[in-house]
């Protein structure tokens, strides 16, 4: 068992919240940016389907390493026997200005809004040095390049400065191909499945917090109830082989699956047989208890003190 993703966990948190909870509107503007992220990431990955060069190559997504305490999750590493490129996700939207004599950079917003950015290629640089180093520790001879790509639909480059490694989704694939050619052949073979293997061995995954505990919340504010996945209403009831909603009639024998999955997201990282009792609106201790046990959850302690959490990956 897993947390939801960022955005499943927003979403099912505003479900859970009263509608005029005083973090509502920041958590819904927060969930806007979270979801437009994530499709743009998903055009990014799906044009990358145009790349290809005469040569071994593979591109691995959502990658987080760590040097000692510096920790970075870079969208994208694309493997090739002349160099490695990070691809750096950026969706940001309205007309986009660098300003390379203050070294600012800012967007304007459809009704003429500015907001300050931080530069893009300043995060792009602190990955490519990292990746370098990286390498380096663990004796890869691949020079690092990377490249930012805006991926949201409504953006416009007003100034750009000549030769920033920055492009459009669209641009991507021509931009990657360009900087594998400005690169020279290897002499010697360099063995791009190990070196991938390698990068997924010492992946440290993004620990997130639960969104209570992320946007000061109080657990108390949350909304009790087992969730109807076709309905979106908190109607969900225990019979004797599952879950009916008394809102739709729908049946699912999972609910609670899902229901320990959003507690460990925006609720605590632990939960005990009377947190899932009230949390999921169960009065047996003993159909808890025997639903928790049947989840793939780490415990500690016995009867009535035991306390289930997530397991840690291996």
């Amino acid at each position: 068992m897993k947390r939801l993703t960022e955005n499943e966990a927003l979403e099912t948190l505003l479900l859970r919240l009263a509608d005029g909870h005083p973090q509502r509107i920041f958590l819904e503007n927060r969930l806007y940016r979270t979801a437009g992220g994530e499709r743009g990431e998903a055009r990014l990955q799906s044009r990358f389907k145009e790349f290809w060069i005469d040569g071994d190559f593979k591109v691995l997504w959502d990658v987080s390493l760590a040097l000692g305490d510096w920790k970075v999750q870079l969208d994208g590493i694309l493997l090739m026997e002349r160099c490695a490129l990070v691809i750096e996700s950026k969706n940001i939207s309205g007309e986009i200005y660098f300003n390379e004599a203050t070294g600012e950079f800012f967007r304007l917003n459809l009704n003429g809004e500015k907001t300050v950015l931080e530069d893009p290629r300043v995060q792009l640089s602190k990955h490519i040095r990292f990746l370098t180093r990286w390498f380096a520790q663990h004796k890869i001879p691949l020079p690092v390049s990377g490249l930012a790509v805006f991926t949201s639909k409504h953006c416009e480059f007003i100034t750009k400065p000549p030769g920033a490694p920055i492009c459009k989704t669209y641009q991507m694939p021509d931009h990657l191909l360009k900087m594998w050619q400005s690169h020279p052949p290897k002499t010697a073979r360099l063995h791009i499945a190990k070196v991938s293997k390698l990068l997924l061995a010492n992946q440290t995954p993004f620990k997130r917090q639960p969104l209570c505990r992320q946007y000061t919340i109080n657990p108390s504010d949350i909304k009790t109830g087992v969730l109807c996945r076709a309905c979106s209403t908190l109607s969900m009831q225990r019979e004797k082989r599952g879950w009916t909603c008394t809102r739709c009639g729908e049946r699912d024998a999972a609910a609670h699956v899902h229901a320990a999955r959003e507690y460990f997201s925006i609720v605590d990282d632990s939960l005990t047989n009377r947190d899932f009792r009230k949390f999921c609106k169960l009065e047996s201790r003993s159909v808890a208890s025997r639903l928790l046990s049947k989840l793939e959850l780490d415990t500690t302690g016995e009867w009535k003190s035991c306390v289930y959490r997530l397991q840690k990956k291996k």
